[in-house]
């Protein structure tokens, strides 16, 4: 069956709709993904919640979805785009192919579709809301202007995981289970808490140390979570913020964020940590990024810069123990050459509860 993916700049692209769904159409705004592998871990992936997903390599599927990858309990996209989608699988994992594991969740997927030249519009004109239809002549909708995506992803009570040494409470944001699982190899146990759980709450918790999660949409959006955080940084727990965490770990100090233009989607991006003096390549999944002009009298410092646009990809406090991150340091999908992250977080947690423990 004929399919359309049509941009709110105005162009429509052809292509065919071969997943059996209840929809007619799907909106979302549309964003590209560079990564030749991860399309399990990336549809998972709860950052990209209510997103229209360009997959940029021509054969997506080949081998597969299993059952071991998911970032989460469900995929959280609005549609998937692909030049071609393989019918057939070749992985002893595989339980599902592409096409299937979408219908299954009712989620729309085109095929045939000239990808290279979506992504060169994007490039040229930003991220934008786009539909997909099985309608050529289809107006885009407008996305609400504002949209709590992290309610719609984040857990809604409190649960335990593990029953390592140090206690390490995770806010979640819409957290992937690759984060939960490098603190579970570390020796943690772990305590989710819902995003908007309260300052006194997660104290009460007695962590160790505190993660800020993962998770979509415009960090701006939180502001109400501001304070709470804050007041998280004055209890002096070492502190580990990833990716939306790291954004509102700036803005809770007094530091400002801003749009890319089509933002940083991948497992090639080129990272330079100035404190080790070292270029590693990282996977990132994020629209917004910290403004540097910012960040005077936040007490935070740069340390990670990408280098592709010189955009800040991490932060360290001057006198607190608050470590945060723009990539993704457990590499699910991705390099794994800076999951040395979370080993200087865990040292920081044991230096503070007293014990010498080095994973160097």
């Amino acid at each position: 069956m004929g399919g359309f993916l049509k941009l709110s700049s105005g162009e429509t692209f052809s292509g065919e709709w071969i997943s059996e769904t209840s929809k007619e159409n799907s909106t979302g705004e549309i964003v590209f993904f560079t990564g030749m592998t991860g399309f399990q871990e990336v549809l998972t992936d709860p950052s990209y919640k209510d997103q229209i997903i360009v997959f940029t390599y021509p054969l997506i599927g080949n081998y597969g979805i299993n059952e071991e990858d998911f970032e989460s309990g469900k995929p959280h996209v609005a549609g998937v785009v692909v030049y071609e989608a393989a019918d057939e699988v070749f992985h002893y994992q595989s339980k599902f192919t592409l096409k299937q594991y979408l219908e299954k969740w009712d989620i729309p997927l085109l095929e045939n579709v000239d990808t290279r030249g979506v992504v060169k519009l994007i490039r040229d004109k930003g991220s934008m809301p786009a539909v997909m239809s099985k309608q050529q002549q289809l107006e885009v909708p407008s996305l609400p202007e504002k949209d709590n995506k992290v309610q719609k992803v984040s857990i809604e009570e409190t649960t335990t995981i593990g029953k390592g040494k140090q206690h390490i409470v995770v806010v979640d944001f819409g957290c992937k289970k690759s984060i939960i699982k490098a603190l579970l190899d570390r020796d943690c146990q772990v305590t989710m808490v819902p995003y908007n759980t309260t300052a006194e709450k997660i104290i009460s918790l007695k962590p160790d140390g505190i993660l800020l999660s993962n998770g979509p949409g415009d960090p701006k959006e939180l502001t109400g979570e501001l304070e709470k955080i804050k007041k998280l940084f004055l209890t002096n727990f070492p502190i580990l913020g990833i990716c939306l965490g790291h954004q509102l770990t700036a803005l809770a100090l007094g530091g400002n964020t801003k749009k890319l233009a089509f933002g940083h989607r991948g497992a090639n991006h080129p990272v330079r940590d100035s404190q080790r003096n070292e270029v590693f390549m990282s996977s990132q999944n994020h629209s917004y990024v910290v403004d540097e002009q910012s960040l005077t009298s936040t007490g935070l410092s740069t340390r990670f810069h990408n280098l592709h646009d010189n955009s800040i990809e991490g932060l360290v406090h001057q006198t607190l123990p608050i470590l945060t991150v723009q990539f993704h340091p457990e590499a699910n999908p991705g390099p794994s050459d800076s999951e040395y992250i979370f080993d200087e977080f865990i040292e920081k947690v044991n230096a503070k509860n007293g014990r010498v423990v080095s994973y160097a």
